[in-house]
């Protein structure tokens, strides 16, 4: 007789800062939920993240679809949490000198004259 497993283990940690990897890799489940909203297929996301298996991207995003709303929470926790960060670098004062050298070099380079 055959049997039929009911559970299957996810490919899913929680690392100590609260982002959710993939797996044993550095892929956030962030990235591979981004890319399939974008319409990538698993296969395509598989082949943008290698250390990824193709089967873990599914489990990813069956995982997504089966707790689309705790998962769309926990994007928008991440986002803050990163919009946070990137206001902080934005805001001190070395960030803001460096920025501006480079913006002022880029605008000169791009004023100089072509050569053939």
């Amino acid at each position: 007789m055959t049997t039929l497993e009911t559970t299957q283990a996810l490919p899913l940690r929680l690392t100590e800062d609260g982002t959710i990897r993939v797996a044993d890799s550095r892929v956030s489940l962030d990235s591979v939920v981004h890319h399939y909203k974008l319409g990538a297929s698993a296969e395509q996301i598989a082949q943008k993240f290698p250390a990824l298996d193709l089967a873990d991207v599914y489990a990813a995003i069956t995982y997504y679809l089966g707790n689309e709303e705790t998962v769309e929470e926990y994007l928008r926790r991440q986002g803050a949490k990163g919009d946070k960060v990137r206001e902080g670098i934005e805001s001190n004062p070395q960030y803001q000198k460096t920025s501006a050298e480079l913006r002022a070099r880029l605008l000169a380079r791009r004023s100089e004259p072509k050569q053939a």
